[in-house]
């Protein structure tokens, strides 16, 4: 059953443990947990709904409580502080194409506002109702799940665009398939929701971002139905399906995406090697990807967020082992962790795992094996669960990420932590800050920072601390060039920003593109352009 006012299922619960407490405690202070508000006292909030009934419209406060919010730490306090200022005034599950086109023309008929919800796991707040005069609709794709079409001669998939990632890979599995998309949140967010938000996947070296994998598909709009041809590679104008990729529901609603898939790979393996310090790791990353490695991950962690990492892992005498043991072998204080992934062939694995071998030796780099690999691979979705275990021990947790240039890339990642460090210094308080370099590039990287600090002594005090922190760290952002998301969206939390980065005649285009399906601004209001 998955959890009304946190992160995934119910039954998943993840702990810490003692030494990772008493560091945090030692860095940060001892903290005191918020009160969470029930599911009963939040549903008591709901005002009367402004819909009529509707045979696929769930009017009932449990429904519209479960679809108010996603996943950002702002609709994390807002689900634990049973404080959701506007509800939708019904949730909509349809159950095909035509259902979504027949929603979306009652809305125009009826005056209303329509919300896309994929899997409900945005975190920059994309799926947040805004109060509005006019009734409001969450449009939920969940029901639109199954395969439509395999086309194996040219290794196309079309998928309904609710279906979420097991159910993707789960229909491509028994005919040889996979599409390999492999966000954190791969287990609830949706094919269509990847696509409205151009996501990225663990194993995009291999596989490729969202938007090399997005092949055509099928988008209704309150002006018609949009389909999307597939065609191999196209000079006849601009590309119509970048125009949709990252709309974040705006111009439209993806129901169905043609996607390009690959045969299941044969074999697959992760290995973590140390790196002495950050210089040399990063001159290793970026010479394994402009060598263009056959790889299908690499990820590696800055020294700070390796000595947490391997503080949170537990099993302290297994891990002081390792740390003697990296220690004789010149990786101690301010080495780094670095994971780098293997799928193919076993020949294709072993031609890539030779070559990682031969470069990373320059750098002074130890070897580790598939052990901390292995268990890096079986917990990769297991993350954004670690939220709930720190709230408990009154902590709040929340990350932001990037991409910049490689020459940007250090001083970028230096000034952000430094930036959230010490945004709390007036109020005494400590945060903590770590980053990793997630998806590389020949031109540059990604980077994803993760902070941690103490819940205020309300939600309020709470909820004004990661303002801060987030204007801080956005404001670095746009001072490095830095896009204002590599993989998250923009939704609401990034809007302000999206200028920086599109110049004041980009957000006019991309506005005036709006108007064009969307006259009168009905389709998910308020994110991605500052209405």
């Amino acid at each position: 059953m998955r959890q009304w006012n946190s992160w995934g299922d119910s039954q998943v619960k993840m702990t810490v443990n003692t030494k990772a407490r008493q560091f945090l405690e030692g860095l940060l202070g001892k903290a005191t947990p918020l009160r969470d508000a029930t599911l009963a006292e939040v549903m008591a909030k709901v005002p009367a709904s402004r819909l009529p009934a509707h045979p696929l419209i769930h009017l009932d406060a449990e429904t519209r409580v479960r679809y108010a919010r996603g996943q950002s730490l702002p609709d994390w306090l807002a689900w634990r502080s049973g404080d959701i200022p506007v509800f939708p005034d019904g949730v909509a599950l349809p159950n095909t194409s035509q259902q979504v086109a027949e929603l979306l023309s009652l809305a125009k008929q009826h005056n209303w506002v329509v919300i896309p919800y994929g899997g409900g796991t945005s975190v920059v707040g994309h799926i947040n109702p805004v109060a509005d005069s006019r009734p409001i609709l969450t449009l939920a794709l969940t029901r639109l799940n199954g395969l439509i079409h395999l086309d194996e001669s040219s290794q196309l998939a079309t998928i309904g665009a609710g279906a979420n990632g097991p159910q993707v890979e789960a229909l491509l599995k028994p005919h040889g398939y996979t599409l390999g998309h492999y966000p954190q949140s791969f287990e609830l967010s949706t094919l269509g929701g990847w696509i409205a938000s151009r996501s990225s996947g663990q194993q995009s070296l291999h596989y490729g971002r969202i938007e090399q994998l997005f092949a055509g598909g099928r988008v209704e709009t309150l002006a018609g139905s949009l389909d999307i041809p597939t065609v191999p590679a196209s000079s006849a104008g601009p590309d119509i399906r970048e125009m949709i990729m990252g709309s974040e529901g705006r111009f439209g609603i993806i129901t169905e995406a043609t996607v390009r898939i690959s045969r299941m790979a044969e074999q697959e393996e992760f290995c973590v090697y140390f790196v002495p310090d950050w210089a040399k790791a990063k001159s290793a990353v970026r010479e394994l990807v402009q060598q263009k490695i056959p790889l299908s991950m690499i990820r590696l962690s800055n020294a700070e967020e390796t000595r947490t990492q391997l503080t949170l892992a537990g099993h302290a005498l297994a891990i002081a082992g390792l740390e003697k043991v990296l220690a004789w072998r010149g990786a101690s204080a301010g080495k780094c962790m670095l994971t780098v992934g293997f799928t193919g062939s076993p020949q294709r694995i072993k031609f890539a795992q030779q070559e990682v071998t031969r470069i990373l030796k320059a750098f002074d780099t130890v070897a580790t094996g598939q052990v901390l690999g292995k268990r890096w691979h079986q917990n990769r979705f297991r993350a954004p669960y670690l939220r709930e275990a720190l709230w408990y021990l009154g902590y709040a947790v929340d990350t932001l990420e990037t991409a910049v240039d490689w020459q940007k890339v250090t001083p970028y990642m230096t000034d952000v932590e430094h930036a959230l460090r010490h945004a709390l210094e007036a109020e005494g308080e400590q945060v903590l800050a770590f980053s990793h370099l997630s998806h590389l590039y020949t031109q540059g990287s990604s980077i994803y920072t993760t902070y941690v600090y103490r819940v205020g002594t309300d939600y309020a005090r709470t909820f004004a601390r990661w303002q801060k922190l987030k204007a801080d760290a956005s404001q670095v952002i746009v001072k490095h060039g830095g896009t204002i998301s590599h993989q998250h969206g923009v939704g609401q939390d990034h809007a302000p920003y999206l200028e920086a980065e599109k110049g004041v005649l980009g957000v006019a285009a991309l506005q005036a593109l709006a108007k064009h399906f969307d006259v009168e601004q009905r389709l998910n209001p308020h994110k991605l352009l500052l209405d």
